[in-house]
């Protein structure tokens, strides 16, 4: 029987989680994790996961849930079980995510807390916020709608997306992706991952998302794809029309923020919760530097790099493309040396 209690007293890492999804992506995988470089239908890793995919089929017995590394123990049931160790009195609720985009993603939106309390019974909405780890020629990020329109236009637009495929997204805001970039994308703002992006996503632990398009590249994208479940009216009033223009995409434009900077390490606040209460995000930078991981739960994403975690009678080293969860138990007892980029991710604002 395996020894979950062990498990959760140190670093947590897991088997890789593809996650299928209806487009195409994943290629840049290769340089980041080893992965055979090709585009599928698996363009999602989600990461230390407790959120079951909402997907038209599935491959498993819990797609989009985590499973720890070397065991066939789910993370959800893992939290359930050393809920004291791995969470303490806190929360663990975000969804942290690789995402890369051969194609341009449907357009979207993601409700608001209040929307998702109404419609789904669930206390999360679905913010969200991207960072550009990677692009490919000619990438790009679409973010509000191009001119203020309607819901009733929305609608018309839809329909019409069946025969003109990409009309969709002549109605957003464009702007091309650069490696580096920060957007917090707030629930009710219409947007869309364009071609050629691979992102680290951090967001609330749902997979609420509507798209009211016919069409992601070649996949015809269905009724309930479209509206999960809902009416076509309630879906298209979880749009805030008001965000457009110029005004949209500098509210979805975030400037790091450096905390540290000092004796081969560097802190940047991608994320905090000024920005949103909902999650927070950091990016370490270590020049043969060290940092003590001070707050769990967390995940960590190695991105560039070879970097060690040290703590009392526990030595690993970490490669590039890797992550773990750090337990609320091993906060302050862990750090982190080395030559490399991490990226923290962390739950919602809690006392």
């Amino acid at each position: 029987m395996t020894d979950t209690k062990s498990i959760a007293q140190k670093p947590i890492f897991f088997e890789r989680n593809r996650v299928f999804r209806v487009y195409l992506g994943g290629k840049q995988y290769a340089k980041l994790m080893g992965d055979k470089p090709e585009d599928n239908f698996f363009p999602e890793e989600w990461i230390a996961s407790k959120v079951k995919a909402i997907n038209p089929k599935y491959f498993g017995k819990r797609d989009g849930v985590s499973v720890v590394r070397g065991t066939d123990i789910f993370f959800d049931d893992l939290l359930k079980e050393q809920k004291e160790l791995l969470l303490g009195d806190r929360k663990y609720d975000c969804l942290v995510k690789y995402l890369d985009s051969a194609i341009r993603l449907p357009v979207q939106v993601h409700p608001t807390k209040e929307f998702s309390k109404k419609f789904f019974d669930s206390e999360y909405g679905k913010t969200e916020s991207w960072l550009v780890v990677d692009t490919r020629p000619g990438a790009s990020i679409y973010f509000g709608f191009r001119d203020k329109i309607d819901k009733q236009t929305l609608s018309n637009l839809e329909e019409r997306s069946l025969d003109e495929k990409d009309i969709m997204s002549t109605i957003l805001g464009r702007v091309d992706a650069k490696v580096g970039d920060t957007y917090i994308i707030n629930a009710g703002l219409i947007h869309a991952i364009g071609a050629g992006c691979t992102i680290v996503e951090v967001q609330e632990p749902t997979d609420f998302t509507i798209q009211p398009e016919n069409w992601c590249g070649d996949y015809k994208i269905s009724e309930e794809e479209k509206y999960i479940g809902l009416s076509k009216s309630d879906a298209l009033d979880c749009f805030n029309y008001d965000l457009y223009g110029k005004k949209a995409i500098e509210l979805a434009s975030v400037t790091p923020k450096v905390v540290a900077n000092e004796n081969g390490y560097k802190k940047e606040a991608l994320i905090d919760y000024d920005v949103t209460p909902c999650f927070a995000e950091n990016r370490h930078t270590l020049t043969g530097g060290k940092f003590v991981m001070d707050y769990g739960p967390a995940v960590f994403i190695v991105l560039d790099g070879l970097v060690t975690i040290e703590g009392k009678d526990y030595q690993k080293q970490v490669k590039k493309g890797e992550y773990f969860f750090l337990p609320y138990c091993c906060q302050q007892k862990f750090s982190i040396s080395g030559n490399g980029t991490i990226i923290e991710c962390l739950p919602s604002k809690q006392d």
